[in-house]
């Protein structure tokens, strides 16, 4: 008679769970990060100073996006918008501007506004993750901008003076030259 097969048991952490928990975490750490840079604006990146005639043909390309799903990393309309990718492909389409996929580095590249001086395809930024910069949107006119809000959305027009929004802003930038 054939003794039976030895098996084997392992006490302790597997390898194989040890790289799931890991891949997870990091997975996690992007969602959290969702379309946010570290900290505050910081030393400021070069202005791409674009011809302000061209405010019209940013926000006729914004509004030409209006339902586009939602996609964390997303930066085509294809696959969807975070929103700093929305920020990036309207401006990237409209004016030929290469803009980072970044809410930081756009918020550091762009020249800073008062908000009484806000105008059509100026840039509005919130602290929506309780750090400055985690999200933005492009200004449309009359209280309102369009932005990539969150996972499951897609892309929408909000009001400055929504009780969220209001809350959570903080600043005003363009790109356009003066």
């Amino acid at each position: 008679m054939a003794s039976p097969p030895f098996i084997a048991y392992r006490t302790g952490p597997c390898p194989e769970w040890t790289s799931i928990r890991m891949l997870a975490a990091g997975l996690l750490c992007l969602w959290l990060a969702a379309c946010a840079g570290p900290g505050s604006r910081g030393p400021a990146m070069p202005n791409p100073d674009i011809d302000p005639a061209q405010r019209t043909e940013v926000i006729m390309t914004a509004l030409s996006l209006l339902d586009t799903r939602y996609r964390y990393g997303g930066s085509q309309a294809h696959q969807g918008f975070d929103c700093s990718g929305l920020v990036k492909y309207v401006f990237g389409t409209a004016t030929g501007a290469t803009l980072p996929h970044s809410t930081e580095q756009i918020a550091r590249m762009s020249r800073p506004v008062p908000r009484r001086e806000l105008r059509a395809g100026d840039l509005v930024f919130f602290d929506t993750l309780g750090r400055p910069n985690s999200h933005m949107g492009i200004y449309l006119g009359d209280g309102r901008f369009i932005n990539a809000p969150s996972t499951g959305g897609q892309v929408r027009i909000d009001r400055l003076d929504n009780p969220y929004y209001r809350r959570h802003f903080q600043s005003v930038g363009t790109l356009f030259a003066r």
